[in-house]
Formats: C-alpha cells, structure tokens, sequence
C-alpha cells in the first residue's frame, strides 16, 4: 500500500481510503465491521464517514454508520490504527440531526454539536479530519446544476465557519480541517482567510472524480499542488456505472439504483456513450472495468486518497487490488482519448 501526505500536516494516510456510507441501510453493523478488519489488514490506514450517513439520508438512520465505526472500535481496540475523518452537513432542511430540529447549517453553534455527537457514535475523543460536507451557501450540488452558477450571497461567511474550527481544533477534538464539494473559489477563499487571519488551513478537498467527471482538474488540480490541499475522489465508480452494471437499461437486484432509484446524476445519452468507451478500453487491456475505473483515480498526481465503498466483500477486494495494476502509457492515452470524445459527462 502506498501512503501519501494529508495536506501539509505530515500524517500519511492510504492512497485508497474507505468509504463507509451504505453501512447502515445497505450493509448491517457486521458487515461494516467485516470491511473494516480486512481493509486494515489490506493497509488501508483511513477511513471516511459523515453525520448524515447512512444514505439516502433520513432521520430513522441518521448517525447510523459513524455508530458502526465506533462498535468497530471498541470491539477491535484499533482506534489508534486508524486515520479516521468524518462530515459535517451544510445548509439544508434535513431537520432530525440538530436539537432544536432546525436545519443544518455550518454556525459555531451546530459545529459545536455535530462535533460532539460525531464524537460520541464514533466512540472516541478526536476526529483526525473534519470536513465541510458542502457548503454552506447556495450553489450546484451533487449534478443538479451541471457546470452553471447561479450567483447569490453567502450565507455565514467563511472566516466564521473558520474561527469556530479553530475552536474545536484548539479543544482537541479535532486535529485537522477539510472541505468537500467545494469550488475552487470556496477552497481559495479558506486559505485566504487562514493565512492572514491566523485560522486553521484545510488540508484536503473531497469531491467527486472519476473518468466521467474529471471536473477537478480545470481549478482544482493546480490549488492541489501549488497549496497543498489534495483530493480525496469519491464516486470513482461513478456509483457503479462504470462497472457497466447498469448498460442498456440494467437494473441489477440489491443495487442501490434498483433499492433507491437515486442515480440520475450519471443517467444521460452522453454519460452512457463514455461508458461504453471505458468498458471497450477496459476489455482491450483485459481489465476488469472497476479496477480500470478505481486505477486511474488512484494515479491521478493531484490525488491524495480514492475513496472506494463497496457492499458486497468481493466488490471490495476488486477495489483494494486495483492499485495492482500496472498504469501504462498506452492505457493513459486510451483513457484521454475516451475521454476527448466525451469530455465530463456526469459532472
């Protein structure tokens, strides 16, 4: 396993992290823990869940993955082999997570509290990264707005999110800070206010990132090398298309488009071209498509960790071993030229 620095914080974590969200709804609390024990045996190092999780969010399930992660814990004792990182929700109605059953926002008061409860499912005293889950203004999400933006003010202003991180931070619940589904403005604008108002510097960036939304490397791929804020890519399956499962109308029994019919960020004519160019790439190399799909993320040089999930064990073996193959030229320059043809289809 190869392991890589976490921002400029000199913690090394794993080039292939994993994700936790389907633990809850999907996966019960022994197959969570199941996971976990055969990716720390693999060398995976990190591990990445949120408040909200298990997803679809709902208030019945709720914290109900970070609960998993904290069995795991106390019944392993491993807490200390684990860099482990957790969210919390921007603005939204989801009402259930907070006391006073107001929508979730990034104030000093719900920081307050979502770092404490996140502490108390997890079983431990200290998130070693604790991340923004969005922002907390008003943008595209998630697909729902493509490559647009549609201007409106912010809601709390950045160096306020930033001062109550300090906070925590200095209480040492937390070690270290980081965005996810930022743009490259939100993440400039972070570093601004901490390098000259002496907050706290994120350290990473978790967006989504595979071969049907290299979105990221417009902005972001610079602000990643030049300041040190790496990304940790989720959806490198583009949550499951890219294993063709989905191809022609396919609706696969026990997936989560079959349980959840929540996919449509990657349902269009454009996406579906571009993933049968990858599967053609993927059979011309005798690759399985995943590992294909999983290898590039994991190559990527602005990539600090790929956060793979899984709900099957034979699907997370397929992703732990996708660092085995061998990344040529030939199979970069078959990606980019796929990828020319139908450039970020699913942004």
């Amino acid at each position: 396993m190869e392991y890589r620095e976490l921002g400029r914080t000199g913690v090394k974590v794993s080039s292939i992290c994993l994700g936790t969200m389907t633990w809850g709804q999907q996966n019960t609390e022994a197959e969570g823990h199941e996971q976990m024990d055969y990716a720390l045996d693999q060398g995976i190092n990190f591990f990445d869940t949120a408040e909200m999780y298990s997803v679809p969010p709902k208030a019945e399930t709720q914290g109900s993955t970070e609960k998993i992660v904290g069995s795991w814990f106390k019944a392993r004792g491993k807490r200390d082999k684990v860099i482990l990182a957790t969210k919390i929700a921007g603005r939204g109605p989801m009402n259930w997570l907070r006391d006073d059953k107001s929508g979730t926002e990034q104030s000093r008061k719900q920081i307050f509290e979502a770092v404490d409860k996140s502490l108390k499912r997890l079983q431990t005293d200290y998130i070693d990264l604790y991340q923004l889950h969005w922002p907390d203004r008003p943008i595209s999400l998630f697909g729902s707005g493509g490559l647009t933006y549609k201007h409106t003010e912010e809601i709390i202003q950045i160096d306020e999110i930033l001062d109550a991180l300090k906070d925590v931070v200095k209480s040492g619940k937390v070690r270290h800070i980081g965005l996810s589904n930022e743009t490259p403005w939100g993440t400039m604008k972070f570093l601004h206010h901490a390098d000259t108002k002496s907050l706290p510097r994120v350290q990473s960036i978790q967006n989504a990132y595979s071969l049907v939304n290299r979105v990221f490397e417009l902005g972001g791929a610079e602000i990643a090398h030049r300041e040190g804020v790496g990304l940790l890519a989720y959806s490198p399956l583009a949550q499951g298309y890219l294993t063709g499962k989905y191809q022609n109308g396919a609706l696969p029994v026990g997936s989560r488009k079959q349980l959840f019919n929540r996919l449509q960020r990657y349902e269009s004519p454009q996406t579906a071209r571009a993933v049968d160019a990858y599967l053609a790439v993927a059979k011309k190399h005798g690759l399985d498509p995943s590992q294909l799909a999983n290898q590039f993320v994991t190559t990527r040089p602005f990539v600090t960790s790929n956060i793979i999930g899984a709900t099957t064990m034979e699907q997370l073996k397929l992703a732990v071993t996708s660092r085995e193959i061998p990344w040529t030229d030939e199979l970069e320059a078959d990606v980019n030229a796929a990828h020319a043809n139908q450039p970020n289809p699913a942004p």
